[in-house]
């Protein structure tokens, strides 16, 4: 089996279908392409299919226009047992300058499923360097606040 590709950049070009009335591109097809950016990080880190469980933290930072070179890079910065915390920056630039400026970024959370839909293992990451040290600390730390925040979130499933 190949080693595990820990991360991953998708480029392309935002088309007029991907623009608003406003003359920018959706927040809607941002998400979209952070989606299958996650996607195809934590496929080529688990060698499985994998579907998502969570996305949040969703930071737009400023407007893509339409012409722009898009970069969603996606990077596995936590594992767990199936599943594995994506981090997501999407930078964009005119393509005549190269002039690269961050747009969005946020977390995602992917989970490697089997044929049946059930959860399969995945290789564990170990961070390394310090910046992969810090990074895998600030997911921690982001599934702690998760969870109070989905505790919070229950109270409004109750009544």
């Amino acid at each position: 089996m190949n080693k595990p590709q820990r991360e991953i950049t998708l480029r392309f070009l935002a088309e007029p279908q991907d623009v608003n009335f406003g003359g920018k591109v959706h927040g809607g097809s941002v998400m979209r392409w952070i989606d299958l950016a996650a996607y195809a990080c934590a496929a080529g880190w688990s060698g499985h299919y994998c579907v998502t469980a969570y996305a949040g933290g969703i930071r737009f930072v400023s407007p893509i226009h339409v012409g722009s070179l898009v970069e969603v890079e996606a990077k596995v910065i936590y594992t767990g047992n199936s599943s594995m915390h994506i981090a997501v920056e999407v930078n964009a630039c005119d393509p005549k300058f190269l002039n690269r400026r961050l747009t969005t970024h946020c977390i995602v959370i992917m989970v490697a499923v089997d044929e049946h839909g059930n959860s399969v293992s995945v290789p564990a990451w170990v961070p390394e360097t310090e910046a992969d040290i810090k990074q895998n600390k600030t997911a921690r730390k982001l599934m702690d606040m998760r969870k109070k925040i989905g505790e919070e979130m229950q109270l409004f499933v109750e009544q």
